[in-house]
């Protein structure tokens, strides 16, 4: 298991104002926290020790996933270097950072200032254990540890020992030889700790005090002890169905915080009344998941934030087939020990679990992990995985909204033409409002295509029903709010928008989209406002850079609009409808040429893959060509391209509004 320098607690401080902060575990650059995983924040402590020096794949490995561990560690080290210059901003050819030596391993080169280096006194002792214990032990401690850590203050001691020995090194050395001489007798407690979780629960002498107004529970990612990155998938699926499952309790009297927002909370030690204070969450759920083959082992814990009271812990270990009937158990628990009544639908439905096949719901765990990424190659395999859910078991309704989801997400991207992708996500949208007409999904889902098929009667009606079952369903009113703008009613939509943004504030899709509604209301200051945070939460997320760029154009700041929208079009995945808002900057700011070569190269791509004719008739509108503008928003009408949902409020085409021959389109469309 990684482990933190011994002896230091003090911020490290590298480059141009990046400080690590060791106790929470971040990383800063200035006043702004830089989100990064656990293990590419590993690597970088590794490489911060070690300044200077050639730090091996093997040093990594060991490190970060312990001796003896037989998985693809090369490319998991390659993708968290990778992420981790991405969030220096570091580039591999010139590196500032990280300097990779080939065939060796890698090197941080930058200048590093730590507080005072510990003795050499204070390195382990352990060498001595044997490994296969030491690694048992190093995982049980891990576990307690990590618990104990959450339930007290950032700036409180979690040992009773480090008072008395800060500065000396003296409580490393004490606990290393201890674990040394004692590893025999921790083995037997940690037997007997096992034993007690798996077959018994712990529960607080008194009950939670909250008897009015709506409780706040924040379901924290759980952490994947298999070891291997690849299951990584499994334990980040679980966390979101247990977000699911607990948000359809009782929702006047309960509030479950949403997945993105509490994704950052991966791999924290934060104490839990400080996660419970910036969630605004009464309680937390915390857990651990070990996936073996047809087998799972999952721990749960159930803290009231504000005291940081543990009122709840158990263990499960269970066939893969199960997990469903897990899953109901924990919600049950939870309603209880938090005093949430239950509807006699709610009962029945906890009683009597859904059977789903085990490979069905690992495909689908599969499929909302590659959804979540928004990217061109993460729906595609998304699309993939929800299918196979679909082909064993064929009355799986979530697996069918995914599914519609997915080729909804692949046509409006500009990735998939409609004719090809809103059929599919029609039928499997269709089916999974048919296999659960309960589900605020698969309404949503419905509604969405309805949206891009321009069938606005039935895409209010879907939305509104969709809201009606789970009225904290961001994705519903994240989507409706895109509706309401495209039928102009603009301060709706805002709304909507923001109610989405209120419900799943760190979802940086919704964040963009409340830049998009300011943008289709002409009101580019607020526009570039929130796509700049929308930039500042995520710099790679190809659709804020977009929505910027575009924002920064319309107010004239051709320069900034054009650097924004090169960078989007970069990290869409070559998406052509990106691309060709690099044309339409390039256009409003008199490069013609420029301009032109772009929307020719559009043009010879669109004989070998699907182009949006869309996106080319909003080049020559920012040309002025009136001509080829009308003749590219024909072929977009004809091909039913997604984005002509947005005619009568893009703002790149505001100066045909009079037209008749515009006219006559959004009278076609019913925008008129």
């Amino acid at each position: 298991m990684a482990s933190e320098p011994a002896g230091v607690e003090q911020p490290i401080r590298f480059g141009e104002g990046y400080e690590v902060d060791l106790r929470p575990r971040r990383l800063r650059h200035g006043s702004h926290v830089l989100k990064l995983e656990r293990i590419p924040f590993e690597i970088l402590l590794l490489l911060l020790e070690h300044r200077d020096e050639i730090v091996t794949r093997d040093q990594i490995a060991s490190r970060v996933w312990g001796q003896g561990v037989f998985l693809d560690t090369d490319n998991s080290i390659r993708g968290a270097i990778r992420k981790l210059r991405q969030v220096l901003k570091d580039d591999a050819d010139t590196p500032r950072f990280i300097e990779t030596v080939t065939g060796q391993g890698y090197r941080f080169v930058a200048l590093v200032i730590t507080p005072e280096e510990p003795s050499a006194a204070s390195e382990p002792e352990a060498a001595g254990v044997p490994t296969r214990d030491r690694d048992f032990v190093s995982e049980l401690d891990s576990w307690l540890q990590a618990r104990r850590l959450r339930l007290v203050e950032p700036d409180q001691d979690p040992t009773a020992e480090k008072t008395a020995d800060a500065g000396t090194g003296q409580g490393n050395r004490k606990s290393y030889r201890w674990l040394f001489v004692g590893a025999a007798a921790l083995l037997s407690i940690a037997c007997l700790l096992s034993f007690l979780v798996v077959w018994g629960s712990r529960r607080a002498s008194n009950p939670p005090t909250h008897s009015q107004g709506k409780i706040v529970l924040a379901v924290l990612p759980f952490e994947n002890l298999s070891r291997d990155p690849d299951q990584e998938f499994f334990s980040d699926g679980l966390t979101e169905e247990m977000i699911a499952q607990t948000g359809k309790l009782n929702r006047d009297r309960l509030t479950v915080v949403t997945r993105s927002s509490v994704a950052k909370y991966k791999g924290t030690n934060l104490a839990a009344k400080e996660i419970g204070k910036e969630l605004d969450a009464d309680y937390l759920l915390q857990g651990t998941v070990r996936r073996s083959s047809d087998r799972v082992r999952i721990t749960v814990q159930l803290v009231e934030a504000k005291n940081q009271r543990d009122l709840w812990t158990e263990s499960y270990d269970r066939e893969l087939k199960d997990l469903l009937a897990v899953q109901d158990s924990v919600v049950q628990s939870i309603a209880s020990q938090i005093h949430v009544a239950l509807t006699e639908e709610q009962k029945t439905r906890l009683a009597n679990p859904q059977q789903i096949r085990p490979e069905a719901y690992e495909a689908y765990l599969k499929g909302r992990y590659h959804w979540n990424k928004r990217t061109a190659d993460g729906l595609q395999k998304a699309e993939h995985y929800f299918q196979q859910a679909i082909d064993s078991d064929p009355i799986y309704a979530a697996a069918y909204s995914g599914l519609a989801d997915c080729n909804s997400g692949l046509a409006w991207h500009g990735f998939r033409s409609p004719a090809d992708a809103l059929p599919k996500a029609y039928a499997a949208a269709r089916k999974a409002v048919a296999i659960d007409p309960q589900s605020a999904e698969a309404h949503a889902s419905l509604g969405l295509v309805f949206s891009h098929s321009w069938n606005w009667a039935g895409a209010e009606a879907e939305f509104r029903r969709a809201l009606e079952l789970d009225p904290q369903y961001a994705n519903a009113h994240h989507w409706h709010g895109d509706y309401l703008s495209i039928k102009s009613r603009h301060d709706e939509a805002l709304a909507e928008a923001s109610r989405a943004q209120e419900l799943d504030p760190l979802n940086l899709m919704i964040s963009t989209w409340v830049a998009l509604r300011y943008y289709q209301a002409r009101d580019y200051s607020r526009a570039i406002e929130q796509g700049r945070n929308s930039v500042e939460q995520d710099s790679n997320f190809a659709a804020a850079h977009l929505l910027l760029g575009e924002g920064y154009v319309q107010a004239g700041l051709r320069s900034e609009g054009i650097s924004e929208l090169k960078r989007a079009a970069s990290l869409s995945g070559g998406s052509p409808l990106y691309t060709a808002q690099v044309g339409v900057a390039l256009a409003a700011a008199g490069r013609r040429r420029e301009a032109l070569r772009i929307a020719h190269e559009l043009e010879t791509i669109s004989r070998k893959r699907y182009v949006s004719p869309y996106g080319l008739a909003q080049i020559y509108a920012a040309l002025k060509s009136d001509e080829d503008t009308f003749k590219w928003l024909q072929a977009a009408y004809r091909d039913r391209a997604v984005w002509m949902d947005y005619l009568a409020v893009d703002p790149i085409f505001d100066r045909y509004r009079s037209d008749h021959r515009f006219q006559e389109l959004l009278q076609r469309i019913d925008l008129l």
